[in-house]
């Protein structure tokens, strides 16, 4: 089944008693703030990162470098908000490099069984939770350095998330993911579909 990010994730929410420091492989979007466009721009299909955009490339390929139990997969940063997917592996099983990630089967994939949602667990150490949080607040650290005013937020509070299941889906989302700058206008995220969307400035000193 084609990848719909309205089916998939933008109705995703994330399970109350799911432990999401399971291993697993997980697809991600965080949207900046009101969907407001400071990573970039698309011109041609292609997305062109500023300097802000860098700063959120560079943090997200240093996550797996600091988290010996996540590697990186697919993943772009986009004008408003960054796709990718991540694998969550048990600590003495950390992958090597981010271009390998394995063998896809059931040890791969998060378990759904209801033995397994006994508890909740909200950022607990090592979880996709404590990843998000860390990535998204050092982030704004670095774009606080080069603004003056820092009321704005940088992202929005929530993340959306979810569970990738089976060999078909992750090839799915891989294929969402780099033809996401090509069918930008069709973007959920793009602010032509924000009703009431206005352009907020974040008096950058650069």
């Amino acid at each position: 089944m084609k990848y719909n990010p309205e089916t998939h994730h933008r109705r995703s929410i994330r399970l109350p008693c799911y432990d999401y420091s399971q291993p697993g492989a997980y697809f991600i979007t965080l949207c900046t703030h009101q969907k407001q466009c400071w990573f970039g721009q698309i011109d041609d299909g292609k997305m062109y990162i500023n300097q802000l955009g860098k700063i959120v490339q560079n943090e997200w390929l240093k996550s797996a470098q600091m988290r010996p139990n996540l590697s990186l997969d697919e993943w772009i940063v986009m004008p408003n908000h960054l796709h990718g997917i991540v694998w969550l592996s048990e600590l003495e099983k950390k992958r090597t490099n981010n271009s390998s990630y394995g063998n896809l089967g059931k040890a791969d994939y998060a378990d759904l069984s209801p033995e397994s949602q006994k508890k909740a667990f909200r950022k607990k150490a090592n979880s996709l939770g404590s990843f998000i949080g860390g990535f998204k607040a050092s982030v704004t650290k670095q774009i606080n350095q080069f603004r003056e005013n820092t009321s704005i937020p940088i992202w929005q509070r929530n993340y959306y998330e979810s569970i990738i299941q089976d060999e078909t889906a992750l090839n799915s989302i891989r294929e969402y993911i780099q033809n996401n700058p090509q069918r930008w206008e069709e973007d959920p995220d793009h602010p032509q579909c924000e009703a009431n969307f206005s352009e907020l400035l974040l008096d950058l000193v650069f």
